[in-house]
């Protein structure tokens, strides 16, 4: 990492030092640049929907201990001595959170494609934390990739409610399902829309919603060179704006008395406390909450530093020029946070918790209010019509095709089909239970088929049309029937526990069988396996489907998530 003499001369942008000099006293300004000459701190995420949190965080010491033994040993065979890798520490403000040393690279670990942790730059974990889903809930995480706030607020909400997920950018919403999958999420939507499109189906729906804005990304200077040559001025301002008609779209999906969580990566005003302070001007519906004052927030004690009303005059944003609404509404941003990196273990982070007043609208009446919004665009329900007509004369001809004697075509499959397939691979090969979040009770709510695939949506979704959405992942990917036979699909597998299967195996995560595992390996298991679709464990934690014969179990890890022959 460069010292600050290097970043003076010319890493950091000349236009934002003079800013943050210009925003800062004197001694904040220079503890702000002497974070710039220190190396960045690593951390994850472990997933309590795939592991308990002692028994994991127990597994990853020992992982990190055996790494420091290793280079330690190697350095003084060089004449170096090497410290001792510190412990894996917490991170203050997440339960489930973990600061680990830069050599020790979990992600090349078996337990990180079994979905035992999720790596997360620390203070990125905030936001989720100050959402506070509670298991039922629908909750709404509208810029969701790559995925870190969406799989802790999953793992907030335990398998119940519903969690949508949304990404505008395609592919990026590919990476942010394949992250859903692979933390074992049952009960998500993941959608590729714009917020305008999302607002016009889901109008007062979501009990909270989570908007990490896309921002100028000035707090990530330390953490992605990209961030560093992309700043400008300019873009601070084309943000601010972007971020204001994203929230704005996000208000109208939150229904009264829920809670938004508006949050940055980055120091500027224009994008922090002047978006909320406009925001707060025209909506008088919203509140702001004061985040040091929420149950659980120890702001002070973790380094968590309060808004800066003062500084609406660089946003250009004179408050008093609103009256007593405006000076009220400017005093209220004190209850915002400022994650510095001089001040705490962590990236630069702004976050501000706001509340939407009014009574709470039934299930019932929000369900008929988004059927209204749905058909009173008639644009949209004319594609639709195309759409379902288009789909009618495949379905038709695929018929024919069938009654001539020709092959069907998958995606003609019927949900009648698919259910029956499902329920004799249930017989076969799940453990039935009464629990409502056990994955038969999910496929039981609402099962839907797209083309070959069957999927169950969780049950808050059940009243809901997904006609003429992008849905990237209908709730959960039950499987695929192929040449009339039902394959279980990989998210099943990474949903289900040992105890819910009616085999299975289980390995240590750093055993040579885990590894061979995940580079796609056929691996012997003994004579005494009995036959039959298999899941396989990593130290409790699910990885994926193998098939058992002979004593050997064959591999069903995807093939485009299997490491190459260097990954041991």
């Amino acid at each position: 990492m460069c010292d600050s003499a290097e970043i003076l001369s010319g890493l950091l942008p000349d236009e934002f030092l003079s800013r943050m000099r210009q925003l800062l006293t004197e001694e904040e300004y220079a503890a702000f640049l002497s974070c710039y000459g220190q190396k960045r701190l690593y951390s994850l995420r472990l997933n309590p929907l795939k592991a308990d949190r002692r028994a994991a965080g127990d597994l990853l010491r020992k992982a990190a201990a055996a790494v420091s033994k290793i280079k330690t040993e190697d350095s003084e065979q060089q004449g170096d001595i090497r410290p001792q890798y510190p412990d894996l520490q917490p991170v203050p403000w997440e339960p489930d959170g973990l600061y680990y040393p830069e050599d020790f690279r979990p992600g090349r670990l078996p337990w990180h494609e079994a979905g035992m942790y999720y790596i997360q730059e620390a203070s990125a974990m905030a936001p989720a934390v100050l959402c506070d889903a509670q298991p039922g809930e629908r909750v709404l995480d509208l810029c969701a990739a790559p995925g870190g706030k969406s799989t802790k607020l999953a793992a907030s909400l335990q398998g119940r409610g519903i969690l949508v997920a949304n990404e505008i950018h395609p592919e990026r919403a590919k990476v942010l399902s394949s992250n859903l999958e692979r933390m074992g999420v049952r009960n998500a939507l993941v959608t590729n829309e714009s917020p305008q499109r999302l607002a016009s189906r889901f109008p007062r729906f979501f009990d909270r919603i989570v908007v990490d804005a896309p921002c100028s990304g000035e707090g990530m200077f330390r953490k992605e060179e990209e961030a560093l040559t992309n700043w400008s001025l300019e873009n601070v301002r084309m943000c601010a704006q972007r971020q204001s008609e994203i929230l704005e779209e996000a208000a109208s999906m939150l229904r009264p008395g829920g809670r938004l969580v508006y949050s940055t990566c980055t120091f500027s005003p224009e994008e922090n406390e002047g978006v909320i302070f406009r925001f707060l001007m025209e909506h008088p519906d919203f509140s702001l909450v004061s985040i040091p004052d929420l149950p659980g927030i120890r702001a002070e004690e973790w380094g968590f530093a309060c808004g800066r009303p003062e500084w609406l005059s660089a946003a250009g944003i004179e408050p008093d020029s609103f009256g007593e609404e405006g000076l009220k509404a400017a005093e209220q941003l004190r209850g915002t946070l400022r994650l510095w990196p001089h001040l705490l273990n962590g990236e630069g982070h702004f976050a501000a918790v706001l509340r939407k007043d009014g009574p709470q609208a039934s299930t019932a009446d929000t369900l008929a209010e988004i059927d209204a919004s749905v058909n009173s665009r008639d644009s949209m329900a004319q594609a639709g019509d195309a759409g379902k007509e288009e789909r009618r004369k495949k379905k038709e001809k695929g018929k024919n095709k069938a009654q001539r004697g020709g092959k069907r075509n998958s995606g003609d499959l019927s949900l009648k089909e698919a259910q029956h397939m499902w329920e004799e691979f249930c017989r076969d090969n799940l453990i039935p239970s009464d629990a409502p979040d056990a994955v038969t009770k999910i496929g039981g709510e609402r099962l839907c088929t797209f083309g070959s695939a069957l999927f169950g949506l969780p049950s808050p979704a059940a009243g809901l049309s997904l006609e003429g959405l992008r849905v990237l992942r209908a709730g959960l990917h039950l499987g695929t029937v192929n040449r009339g036979r039902f394959e279980p699909s990989h998210a099943l597998a990474m949903a289900l526990g040992g105890n819910e299967v009616s085999r299975h195996v289980e390995f240590a995560g750093d055993s040579p069988q885990a590894y061979a595992w995940i580079r796609g390996e056929s691996v012997s298991v003994g004579a005494e396996q009995k036959k039959g679709w298999t899941l396989v464990l990593m130290d409790g934690s699910s990885a994926g489907w193998g098939k058992v014969n002979g004593g050997i179990l064959k591999n069903h890890y995807p093939k485009g998530l299997r490491k190459g022959s260097n990954y041991r």
